[in-house]
């Protein structure tokens, strides 16, 4: 029963806060003039071209990945790979961060790869991701900083803090005695009796994490990330030729809020649904757009993407399940 009851918080803990947060933001909303403005005021021409690129995004995360399995000796189909990542981001609609452990489970199920050296490449290829947007918003930073900093105060989000924090001794003193902790910890878990049968696990998990040294085409692995991360860019900019009240933003403008709402969906809720929606609204009224539009483009915007992302998924699902059962049907063709 409180393991019914865990699961169940997991999943409506997530939805309750992007809700409530959604409440908040478009708690004095006129919904009237969102629903006129996507049946008659929205470029659909626009609209679709953004979402090809949405898709294709998805698509070079499955090359990508198939290219860290491979100095595993797994071979698993591309098919699957590319699969697997839509069947991930649809699994993150329902329960938030569970996208990874869900397409690493389908790759063990479908094609016995182990899960642990799986989840190692996933590990990853976060850690890649991460370097890749921290270098987006250091340049973003720097070439719009009054606007960052226009936010920071719109937000009242005081940088004096930060600065506070590493100057203090106490920071220092926490960080040595959690890193005195964990350290105790690991040696305590050394000597109990089930190490031994975890320290396999942790061996194939390291053996995926150190996969990329062994990549054999690393100029093509940097092509599919910087690739990837253009085409996620271009599935958020796209979308501001959909709208009048948007057409006019720049590029740079774009940058800001695709970096703002990036580190929104960090925040665990179904698609990052509410921090996501204040990020992109507040950074878009600080370049003349009215509270109104910013809200109408938000909640359109992010409402396609996420059918986008349901499609993606429904499709992703059906398709390794006809691919299963060719090969199961296969398998009982080829016994004498």
């Amino acid at each position: 029963m409180n393991k019914l009851i865990k699961k169940a918080l997991k999943i409506l803990l997530p939805l309750f806060l992007g809700g409530f947060v959604l409440f908040w933001v478009y708690r004095d909303f006129d919904f009237s003039r969102a629903g006129e403005v996507l049946l008659y005021g929205t470029h659909w021409g626009w609209m679709l071209f953004s979402l090809f690129f949405g898709v294709l995004s998805h698509i070079i995360r499955g090359w990508r990945w198939k290219q860290v399995l491979t100095p595993l000796d797994v071979h698993p189909p591309i098919s699957d790979c590319v699969n697997a990542v839509f069947v991930s981001y649809m699994a993150n609609l329902v329960f938030p961060r569970i996208g990874d452990i869900t397409r690493c489970g389908i790759l063990k199920k479908h094609d016995n790869i182990s899960f642990a050296q799986s989840f190692g490449t996933v590990v990853t290829e976060r850690i890649v991701d991460t370097v890749c947007i921290g270098l987006i918003t250091g340049f973003t930073f720097l070439i719009q900083m009054p606007v960052c900093m226009a936010f920071f105060r719109e937000t009242g989000t005081k940088l004096s803090s930060f600065e506070n924090l590493f100057s203090s001794v106490w920071f220092y003193i926490i960080l040595l005695c959690s890193i005195g902790f964990f350290y105790l910890l690991y040696r305590m878990l050394r000597m109990l009796s089930f190490f031994d049968r975890i320290k396999a696990v942790v061996l194939d998990m390291w053996q995926g994490v150190l996969s990329l040294r062994k990549v054999k085409n690393i100029p093509l692995f940097i092509f599919y990330t910087s690739s990837m991360w253009f085409c996620y860019f271009l599935h958020f900019y796209l979308t501001f030729f959909c709208f009048e009240f948007t057409d006019g933003l720049s590029v740079l403008a774009a940058l800001l809020m695709f970096v703002g709402g990036t580190f929104a969906v960090v925040v665990p809720t179904p698609n990052g649904a509410g921090p996501w929606h204040f990020a992109v609204i507040t950074m878009m009224m600080l370049y003349g757009v009215s509270p109104l539009d910013a809200g109408i483009f938000a909640l359109i915007v992010h409402g396609i993407q996420t059918f986008l992302v349901v499609l993606l998924g429904i499709y992703g699902w059906l398709a390794l399940a006809l691919t299963s059962r060719k090969k199961s049907k296969n398998l009982t063709n080829s016994k004498p």
